[in-house]
């Protein structure tokens, strides 16, 4: 009796401290999501600084390489990866992928307006920066967007000249189950619309979200560009 009430509370006890151990461990993999998107972030402002433009998104032949190589008109701009070999990236699966903490390719999207000016080499400067105008919008909700901008929904970034050129993104926990909620779908639905918010749990009344999105400023891509001569 003694040794199964003894049983009894140590299963209670495990059963207790796995659920704070699974939370450390999704908050640990956040983490390092978070800090591998910073510098996907940091590798495209480099690239940009050496060769006066941004890469094009690899495609899902190119093994990790931008695709076209050498830029130009992008094979997938808009529902594209990283194009971690291209960028010098490690943590890559074998066909050359960057993966986040989930073991989920990264995604990638890049604008093509202007002629596809900032994945052309010398696309930027010819376009001047009076006239280069990122077609790329991050909304707070998929509701009331449209297949080019936020529409009726919070915008989280400018549709006038500071919209961002790029946007970086891991789908997450349950990236490889698929697009969970309207939210998702959004990131995945080949537009330059995309949706950032807080996580939701499966359940939430506006479906889960547990996509990780980062953008890249277009002020400082500009000011790093000037100062490297890259841009007049």
């Amino acid at each position: 009796m003694e040794l199964a009430l003894v049983l009894v509370i140590l299963t209670l006890a495990l059963g207790g401290a796995l659920v704070p151990l699974n939370a450390q461990i999704e908050q640990r993999r956040q983490a390092e999501t978070t800090q591998l998107l910073n510098e996907v972030n940091d590798a495209l402002l480099g690239f940009a600084i050496r060769n006066g433009r941004l890469p094009c998104p690899a495609s899902a032949a190119s093994n990790g390489s931008e695709s076209p190589q050498g830029g130009g008109m992008c094979t997938n701009p808009y529902d594209g990866y990283v194009p971690a070999v291209s960028l010098g990236l490690g943590h890559l699966d074998v066909q050359g992928y960057l993966l986040d903490a989930w073991g989920n390719r990264v995604r990638y999207a890049v604008a093509k307006a202007n002629s596809s000016a900032f994945t052309t080499a010398n696309g930027m400067k010819n376009a001047g920066l009076a006239v280069l105008q990122s077609e790329l919008a991050v909304c707070a909700s998929a509701t009331g967007t449209t297949s080019a901008g936020c529409g009726s929904a919070p915008a989280l970034t400018s549709a006038t000249n500071n919209a961002p050129p790029a946007v970086i993104f891991s789908l997450g926990k349950n990236g490889a189950a698929g697009s969970a909620s309207a939210d998702e779908a959004a990131n995945l639905d080949n537009n330059p619309v995309f949706v950032s918010h807080t996580p939701m749990p499966a359940g939430a009344q506006t479906g889960e979200f547990d996509d990780m999105v980062i953008w890249l400023s277009p002020n400082i891509l500009y000011g790093q560009m000037v100062n490297a001569g890259q841009l007049p």
